[in-house]
């Protein structure tokens, strides 16, 4: 059973992944979630010279960690500053609570301070790369948008914060909000190749719908 659910997963896991090409950028918009390794890749992007501003987005959404006392976005914002990111090259938004508001309210804090960004790198876990694309296009279609996100495997990904079956509840729910979500415009239409979809239905009949939209 174990290495069916692997296989299946892995089959989602691949499909969230956009396979973007790393392009020079405006500026990287690392979205704020649980996961801290999130705010170190797009630190490790902004000190290789990628982009010239680093913004964080996020306040509290519905996986925020209970123990954090702080927005997510001041949150990965700290983990950049230690890890040598100068202060007065971040930028935060510490009040979105899921992606459709780190879109919208991201771009509206850019333009109050007058940028209007060309190009921009999207940094977010690897399982959420396509519905944080998709989510641009459809908020935000100006700017070329180039998704990114943690360089972790499948297997090597979870970890003492976030086991697998958190993992994998997670992509099968971002999975039903990438078909649905387009029909209620919140993001641009994908297709959804046959096999992913069998996958998901798979995993969902062996109980992975904690995330699920009922």
């Amino acid at each position: 059973m174990s290495s069916q659910i692997d296989r299946l997963a892995l089959i989602v896991w691949d499909y969230q992944h956009v396979n973007h090409k790393l392009q020079k950028a405006d500026c990287i918009i690392v979205l704020g979630s649980h996961d801290t390794r999130t705010a170190e890749r797009g630190a490790e992007l902004f000190l290789e010279g990628w982009a010239p501003l680093l913004v964080f987005s996020g306040g509290r959404g519905r996986l925020t960690p209970k123990n954090w006392d702080i927005p997510e976005a001041e949150m990965f914002a700290g983990v950049a500053l230690k890890m040598g990111v100068p202060k007065e090259k971040i930028l935060i938004e510490n009040k979105s609570t899921n992606t459709g508001e780190n879109v919208v309210f991201t771009k509206k804090f850019l333009e109050e301070k007058g940028l209007k960004p060309r190009k921009v790198i999207v940094v977010q876990k690897p399982y959420m790369e396509r519905r944080a694309y998709a989510t641009f296009k459809k908020m935000w279609p100006e700017p070329d948008i180039i998704v990114t996100s943690p360089q972790i495997p499948f297997e090597k990904y979870p970890n003492s914060e976030i086991s697998k079956d958190d993992i994998i509840n997670i992509m099968v729910g971002d999975l039903q909000r990438i078909k649905i979500y387009s029909d209620m415009g919140f993001q641009i239409s994908q297709e959804i190749p046959e096999d992913v979809w069998g996958a998901y239905k798979k995993l969902v009949e062996f109980g992975y719908t904690k995330q699920l939209i009922m």
